[in-house]
């Protein structure tokens, strides 16, 4: 953009106040610029309230005398040019309230930030950075999501990794991030990473959900030309980045975005409609076009200026509700006297729509756990918009399921099976997250019963059948490695781990079951299909298992899965849907992962045997807590008609010659 670009026009008020300004931040903010061929930084900031507005910084010595901001008619948009700042200058908005009050503000859209716990805005320009990543962008924007494999590893990128080198945080910053973390994503076979919380934020313990800088990347980790190293480094490697997302509320630091021009500008006024009870939170006057021009401009800043590849939106529960979290005559209903969230939903609909219309490869994820319908419903047939819901259902249900020991599992057993009552109601992600290893919850490892060895093939089970269950795929940090303690924000994975035999194996399955994933086409290409997806045997509660097919849109494209939940071995006959031959591709109790070693190393060809309802079968031998991935291989004609062949031998029938008829015919 050039710099004389930057001023706002009469247009761009006009947009803005409409709520549809989907690059204003280009205007609002801090920005190189150039009048009557002086150069300097343009300030913009929205505080319609304001008696008045001055800019303070290190550039005046944090004194707003001669630095008031020209108000620009009924838009509420104050601004200022001045050629004493410059970029790295710190800035604020000292704004003068109604009453007189004086605050002391970070720049709304400022994109780059003090480090924590300094608040001042930096002025910085995101145009220098060189891209080298079209032809990934272009790759992105081609494909179909649904039709391809997705499996995301969640990081929170302060205790991925941390150096050892005196500092307090022993933050990696984003460069060393990018080189390191994109390595280990792309050798484990992961297509993409999720990064928790990269907008600025003050409290390390929140991590990154309570944004006070939502156009900037936190300053924790470097600059915001470092972290667009990062993206491009992953793009590079073929791999996606998607960004956590928080437009659901905002903290109430007297810097940030709370009763910003001393009125409540961005939030709602009545705090049964604009704070959280449970979080301590302000909620966003989702009505005002301004605030949702906001939110919308910001999620599209993430991709069009850093080049995210989705977009996770957080808490969407909350928006969708005006009663989340509530007790009656705590909430305000709305017009037709309901509690959906009539304005959020707006936004949301509003952000999906132009999101796919400007970037129809960027994937838009909603972390949604009601039952609120057609989540990922397109917008024409009334639905939200978004291209997968987390799954939060099956998450819930199965470790249910698998926390009970085995003898006790049968009286589970619909909470193993529900899943598939609902599998096609949305497009869905089943999700392992940082949620479910925090705050007390223990890891996945320790929600596993029994000794250490039966925790392990617990957790390693409980991963191969995600993996073959429908839906796209989540892990968190440390779970590919069968973490021994809690998740705390305060330290690194449990690296040293890798060390361990057991562990080790825990994180080779998780790769080869990345890779197998990525392979197999009827693991991802009908998700969201019933055609996908068939039950040879789910009512064996009793013996604790199951056993299903998963396919692709070719007929050759079709595994079966066999998975023993029971803590005794068994062999396993099962139905099949095709005649043909089953090779064993995957056994979670193989001992390359730590596993007993009982596996099925022949081929397996279906035989005329009836079982669960189909006209032949195969038979499988399980360990204990055990599954196995066998890939259907069509007979060869060859091999067709040698079947075809012994079948005729054997339903054609023998007539039989008694021995005084066989002597009789040899005297004639």
């Amino acid at each position: 953009m050039e710099r004389t670009k930057v001023f706002l026009t009469e247009a761009d008020r006009y947009v803005f106040g409409k709520g549809t300004h989907y690059e204003i931040y280009e205007k609002l903010g801090a920005h190189e610029a150039e009048r009557d061929g002086i150069r300097g930084i343009y300030f913009a900031v929205w505080a319609p309230a304001a008696q008045c507005v001055q800019v303070v910084g290190d550039f005046n010595n944090w004194d707003g005398a001669g630095y008031e901001m020209t108000r620009l008619g009924e838009s509420g948009i104050f601004e200022l040019f001045t050629d004493k700042a410059q970029l790295g200058s710190m800035y604020k908005y000292l704004i003068t309230a109604r009453d007189g009050r004086k605050l002391y503000k970070a720049d709304p859209y400022g994109n780059y930030c003090q480090v924590r716990p300094e608040t001042a805005s930096i002025v910085t320009s995101l145009d220098g950075f060189r891209w080298d990543d079209e032809s990934w962008i272009c790759e992105q924007n081609k494909l179909v999501h649904e039709k391809q494999p997705i499996s995301i590893y969640e990081v929170h990128p302060g205790s991925w990794k941390k150096k050892d080198d005196g500092t307090e945080d022993g933050f990696l910053n984003y460069r060393e991030l990018a080189d390191e973390l994109s390595e280990y994503v792309r050798d484990m076979g992961y297509t993409h990473v999720e990064l928790m919380g990269i907008a600025e934020h003050p409290y390390d313990g929140s991590w990154g959900y309570q944004v006070t800088g939502y156009y900037a990347p936190t300053s924790r980790y470097g600059t915001p030309e470092d972290f667009m190293y990062l993206i491009n480094k992953f793009h590079k490697l073929g791999i996606g980045v998607i960004l956590d997302w928080v437009p659901a509320h905002f903290p109430k630091d007297s810097y940030g975005l709370s009763a910003f021009d001393g009125t409540c500008l961005y939030e709602h006024q009545d705090p049964r409609q604009g704070s959280h009870p449970h979080w301590g939170t302000l909620i966003y006057n989702y009505g005002r076009p301004q605030v949702s021009n906001y939110l919308i401009a910001n999620a599209l800043f993430w991709v069009e200026k850093y080049h995210a590849d989705g977009i996770r939106m957080d808490a969407v529960a909350s928006m969708l509700y005006l009663d989340y979290g509530r007790q009656d005559g705590e909430w305000i209903p709305n017009m037709y006297g309901g509690n959906e969230n009539l304005e959020a939903i707006e936004l949301i609909k509003h952000l999906n729509s132009i999101l796919k219309k400007r970037d129809p490869g960027v994937l838009s994820i909603a972390e949604e756990s009601t039952a609120f319908p057609m989540i990922t419903g397109s917008l024409e047939e009334g639905g939200l918009g978004f291209d997968l819901k987390w799954n939060m259902g099956f998450m819930n249900d199965y470790l249910d399921y698998i926390k009970y020991d085995p003898y006790f599992r049968s009286h589970h057993h619909g909470e193993l099976t529900f899943s598939m009552i609902y599998a096609y109601s949305e497009k869905f992600m089943l999700v392992f997250s940082h949620d479910e290893v925090v705050h007390g919850k223990g890891t996945l490892l320790g929600k596993m019963p029994g000794d250490r060895a039966q925790k392990l093939a617990n957790l390693r089970l409980t991963y191969g059948y995600m993996m073959t269950h429908p839906g796209k795929k989540l892990l968190f940090m440390g779970q590919d490695l069968a973490e021994e303690k809690e998740w705390n924000e305060m330290r690194q994975v449990e690296w040293a781990l890798q060390e361990q035999k057991e562990n080790a194996g825990v994180q080779r399955l998780v790769k080869d079951l990345n890779a197998l994933y990525r392979e197999n086409k009827a693991l991802y290409e009908c998700d969201d299909q019933a055609k996908g997806f068939q039950w040879m045997n789910e009512i064996s509660a009793n013996e604790c298992y199951v056993s299903f097919v998963r396919k692709g849109e070719a007929a050759e494209e079709m595994l079966l899965v066999v998975a023993n939940f029971s803590g005794v071995p068994r062999e396993i006959t099962t139905g099949v849907p095709y005649e043909g031959k089953y090779k064993e591709i995957l056994n979670t109790d193989a001992v390359c992962y730590g596993g007993t070693g009982v596996v099925n190393d022949r081929m397996k060809r279906a035989e005329d045997v009836e079982w669960d309802d189909k006209s032949t079968s195969v038979t499988v031998k399980l360990a204990p807590l055990s599954l196995s991935i066998l890939q259907f291989i069509p007979y060869t004609e060859a091999e067709l008609e040698k079947v075809i062949e012994k079948r005729i031998r054997k339903n054609t029938p023998i007539r039989k010659t008694t021995n005084k008829t066989a002597k009789k015919k040899q005297e004639k």
